[in-house]
C-alpha cells in the first residue's frame, strides 16, 4: 500500500485515541486508506489488536499524538475528551502546532465549544465530530461524520474524514453545531429504542408469534429503523452490547440538560429515560440497550426468547 500523502509530499499521520468497537473500526479503516496510523486505549489487548492488523501502537496518549497530523478521540463523553486533551497528561501539549484534533465524543454543544477555543488558542484545529452508524460502519469505513468546524480544521481533517465516512456532513464553522445535530439523533434513536421495546414486549404480553410480529411490522407503517436493527437481538435472546443501556442514560441525560437550559418540554425523551434508567439500575447498564425489552418483561410478567422461566414481576 502506498502511503497517504499530503500536498508535500509528506505521509498524512493519525492517531487514534480510544480503540474500542468504533475507534478500531475506524483506525483500521484510515489505515486502509493509507494513512500511518498510531492508537492507544487505556485496555493493551486492544491496542495489541490493533498492531496485530499492522498499526501502530503507543504507550500512552500523548505519545499516540505527538508527531500526529490528525488526532481521533473516540471517547465516551466530554468529561473524557477534556481529559485527552488538557487532564495531567493531556495531548494538547504535544500535539504539532496545525494538527487537528476530531472529537467523535457525544457531549453537550457547550461543551465543545469549550474545548475548542482552549484548543485554539495553543494553534491546534479542533473539528466537532460526533459520528453515527455503529461498529459495522465504523469497520467499513461509512460511518456518518456531522461536522463543524473552521475551513482549516477541516481541510487538515479531509484525509481521515474521507477513509472514515460514507458520508460527511459540514454543517458550519463553529464547533458545537455537530454536537447538537449529533443530540437530536440521539433523542430520537433513544426513543425509538425504548418504543420498539415496548412494542414487542407488549407483543409476547398478547401471546403473539413475536418472529411473525417482526415480519409483519417491518413491512408496515409502524416499522423504524431501530425496530429493524434491534428487535432482532431480543427474538435471539442475545443482549450483547453492540450499544449499551449507560449510552442512552448518558445522551438522553444530556438532552433533558439541554432542554432543562432551553426551557424546551421533551416529555417523550424523558419517560425514555426513565426506562434506561430503569433498566441500568436493575442490572442491566452495561447489556445491550435492546435489554429495555426484557425490563418490559419483568414488570409485565410477559416471556421474551432465551428466558428459561416466567419473569417476575419487580
Amino acid at each position: 500500500m502506498t502511503p497517504l500523502a499530503d500536498n508535500s509530499g509528506l505521509t498524512v499521520t493519525a492517531a487514534v485515541i480510544g480503540l474500542g468497537s468504533m475507534g478500531m473500526g475506524m483506525a483500521l479503516s484510515m489505515r486502509r486508506a493509507g494513512l500511518d496510523v498510531v492508537g492507544y486505549d487505556i485496555t493493551p489487548a486492544a491496542v495489541d489488536r490493533f498492531v496485530a492488523e499492522g498499526g501502530r501502537g503507543a504507550s500512552s496518549p500523548a505519545d499516540a499524538a505527538k508527531n500526529a497530523d490528525i488526532v481521533v478521540s473516540v471517547v465516551v463523553n466530554g468529561a473524557q475528551t477534556e481529559a485527552v486533551l488538557f487532564g495531567p497528561h493531556g495531548i494538547a501539549a504535544t500535539m504539532k502546532a496545525g494538527a487537528v484534533f476530531i472529537s467523535s465524543a457525544t457531549m453537550d454543544p457547550a461543551v465543545a465549544r469549550d474545548l475548542a477555543g482552549r484548543a485554539e488558542t495553543l494553534g491546534l484545529h479542533y473539528l466537532d465530530a460526533p459520528i453515527s452508524g455503529g461498529a459495522a460502519k465504523a469497520a467499513l469505513g461509512e460511518l456518518t461524520i456531522m461536522a463543524s468546524g473552521s475551513r482549516q480544521a477541516f481541510d487538515a481533517a479531509r484525509s481521515g474524514l474521507d477513509a472514515m465516512a460514507g458520508k460527511v456532513y459540514e454543517l458550519g464553522d463553529a464547533a458545537g453545531t455537530g454536537a447538537a445535530f449529533k443530540m437530536i439523533n440521539q433523542l430520537l434513536a433513544g426513543v425509538h429504542i425504548a418504543a420498539a421495546c415496548e412494542a414487542i414486549s407488549f407483543a409476547a404480553k398478547q401471546g403473539l408469534d413475536l418472529d411473525k410480529v417482526y415480519e409483519v411490522i417491518t413491512a408496515s407503517a409502524g416499522n423504524s429503523w431501530m425496530f429493524e436493527n434491534r428487535v432482532p437481538h431480543v427474538l435471539a435472546g442475545d443482549y450483547t452490547p453492540l450499544s449499551s443501556i449507560e449510552i442512552f442514560v448518558k445522551d438522553l441525560g444530556i438532552v433533558q440538560d439541554m432542554a432543562r437550559s432551553e426551557r424546551y418540554p421533551a416529555p417523550l425523551a424523558a419517560a425514555a429515560l426513565q426506562m434506561y434508567l430503569a433498566a441500568a439500575g436493575a442490572g442491566m447498564g452495561r447489556d445491550d440497550d435492546s435489554s429495555l425489552a426484557r425490563l418490559y418483561a419483568k414488570l409485565s410478567g410477559a416471556e421474551l426468547p432465551g428466558s428459561n422461566e416466567k419473569p417476575q414481576s419487580l
